[in-house]
């Protein structure tokens, strides 16, 4: 069994991506949501046997967040349960279909998680990441589950999937981060994110940052790509056996302990918005790793560049269809066997 731990809220995506005809503004939607519970959903949709660990409200948005996970064929039997209300995320739909958001969280129930006892003997792997390692007193209890597991022989994912707007000490977070390395065999960043966690923000680079963190245009430069590439370095030096960066549309990269780096490219997609795309990958690179019995630090870093090859197609064409439709809806097995 895989388990992702983190929070699940409620995504508030506006019904249009620019101003009402009659100058009114659009409704906004409640779409089920949140990082780590997006990456639940998917790894139900695909077979994989999934629980999800986390905390959420008993509002009717927290009831509708469960019977998505369970018509998903989640296990819940790891959530907790609160009387707080769900948190909301209110999505800004740019032209090119990126997301970005604003969060309210305050006194939420997803914020409140408290430390589980030890995971079932079946669990085979834990994914975390987002809001939940950001927003206490939660994270710290989120934090000691990965330590805990990783230290019992659990195979641990890592996405941080950074939401700058959430985090008053970057400096504090980046070292944060970097104390959870020992602890991660598989690092999985969007470009944005890994020059964010880099140092390459806006006041490191004298101009704005995106939405998401980080200056995605600086990747493209000769200096950013350096300073990417430095960092992964050192971070796979830390403890991963592999860093998976996804580059939007351009496709994915995996860069290993060993030192190879292989890229695939993105598949071509209309694309209406990005949301839950990244959560997607998540889910299908641990979906694809388990079929190559690749769930352990040192199973991932014996893979031969042909499988990983084949894990990277499979994450990108599942994160095609998933941005190939409104909001975060994961592709089924069925549509990738197609």
């Amino acid at each position: 069994m895989i388990v992702v731990a983190g929070e699940a809220l409620i995504d508030l995506v506006p019904s249009s991506q620019g101003p009402c005809l009659d100058g009114q503004l659009p409704a906004l939607l409640p779409r089920r949501g949140g990082g780590p519970y997006n990456t639940a959903v998917a790894l139900g949709r695909l077979g994989s046997p999934t629980a999800f660990c986390s905390r959420v409200s008993t509002d009717s948005f927290g009831e509708a967040l469960l019977n998505g996970l369970r018509s998903g064929g989640v296990d819940t039997s790891l959530v907790q349960r609160g009387a707080e209300p769900t948190t909301l995320a209110v999505a800004d739909i740019s032209p090119d279909g990126s997301a970005g958001y604003g969060f309210y969280a305050d006194g939420t129930a997803d914020r409140l998680f408290t430390l589980p006892p030890e995971l079932p003997a079946t669990v085979r792997a834990l994914s975390l990441g987002t809001c939940s390692l950001v927003l206490e007193p939660g994270a710290s209890a989120y934090e000691s589950l990965l330590r805990r597991e990783a230290a019992r022989g659990v195979f641990t994912a890592l996405d941080p999937n950074v939401r700058p707007g959430l985090i008053p000490d970057p400096d504090a977070y980046r070292a944060r981060f970097r104390s959870w390395l020992p602890h991660v065999a598989l690092l999985k960043l969007s470009e944005e994110d890994a020059l964010w966690l880099a140092g390459r923000d806006a006041a490191a680079d004298g101009g704005p940052g995106s939405a998401t963190g980080g200056d995605a245009a600086d990747a493209g430069t000769d200096s950013g790509r350096s300073a990417l590439l430095a960092a992964a370095r050192e971070w796979l030096a830390a403890g991963p056996a592999a860093i998976v960066l996804t580059h939007g549309g351009a496709g994915l990269t995996v860069l290993t302990r060993d030192g190879r780096e292989l890229a695939v490219p993105g598949e071509r997609v209309t694309v209406v918005d990005t949301i839950g795309a990244g959560d997607t990958v998540n889910a299908a690179l641990l979906h694809r790793l388990d079929a190559h019995d690749a769930l352990s630090h040192a199973a991932l870093a014996a893979l031969g560049d042909k499988d990983w090859e084949d894990i990277l197609r499979f994450a990108a064409r599942a994160a095609a269809i998933t941005c190939s439709r409104a909001g975060a809806e994961p592709p089924y097995a069925t549509e990738l066997a197609a």
